[in-house]
């Protein structure tokens, strides 16, 4: 397997102490030993790879870094707007485009949500999507997590749309494949998943205004919480991100 990956405020060469909440994983729950190779993360593309010289106590270790590797922001960058899902599959969207390569995240509250994220429930539901994040980042062994953006409103997606080189909505009624779309080579790709009760016709519209079009994924259609997704993989696999 690959070395477990950990988040650090900066990473660093010589050797580095990991404590608090994540040197306790690595000791607790991982059960790191001396001698073991482990991954050092800013989750901004920075990485230290390097090995276990020492643990103390139940939360603390010293990694000897080997290696201070710098990954190059990816292109095109792949944003995904996601309609609030109902429950907990909003987090299960975030965990599962994370792993799958995504770079931004933009929760958004459509017209036909049913999840509303208002007051304090807002910001526990946010920062459950931006550690759900980082979680997923850590699992699947990136050294840059997605950026996981306050909620927007149509209106602030339509501007999102409208500054992108390729823009999507993802719509069962697409008149075209996403599997066919032409894609940029740089710059930003941004794909608008909506919720359970669909786009509306008026969001349609209004993304329509900012360049984004419609587009099918194939002929079944996908939960919100599975579609970005979906989505993502192909656009990194049509994009050469995935070659």
């Amino acid at each position: 397997m690959t070395a477990p990956v950990f988040l650090v405020d900066e990473v660093s060469a010589g050797t580095v102490v990991l404590d608090g909440p994540e040197g306790r994983h690595a000791v607790s729950v991982r059960r790191l030993n001396p001698g073991e190779p482990v991954v050092l993360t800013d989750g901004a593309g920075r990485g230290a790879f390097g090995t276990v010289v020492s643990v103390e106590g139940k939360s603390t270790l010293y990694v000897a870094v080997d290696e201070v590797r710098e990954e190059p922001a990816p292109r095109p960058r792949i944003t995904v707007v996601q309609a609030l899902p109902k429950g907990d599959r909003g987090e299960l969207a975030v965990e599962t485009m994370t792993e799958t390569g995504v770079d931004a995240i933009v929760p958004w509250a459509a017209s036909r949500c049913i999840t509303q994220w208002k007051g304090e429930r807002g910001v526990k539901s946010l920062g459950k999507w931006r550690a759900t994040a980082r979680e997923a980042g850590k699992q699947s062994r990136r050294l840059r997590f997605p950026e996981v953006a306050e909620l927007h409103s149509t209106r602030q997606v339509a501007a999102l749309l409208g500054g992108a080189e390729f823009a999507a909505v993802l719509h069962e009624e697409g008149s075209a494949p996403l599997a066919r779309a032409s894609l940029p080579e740089e710059g930003s790709v941004v794909l608008v998943v909506g919720p359970e009760g669909g786009v509306s016709p008026e969001e349609l519209a209004a993304f329509g205004e900012a360049g984004a079009g419609a587009f099918r994924l194939g002929p079944s259609v996908l939960r919100t919480s599975t579609a970005g997704t979906a989505g993502v993989a192909l656009l990194l696999g049509r994009s050469g991100r995935w070659g």
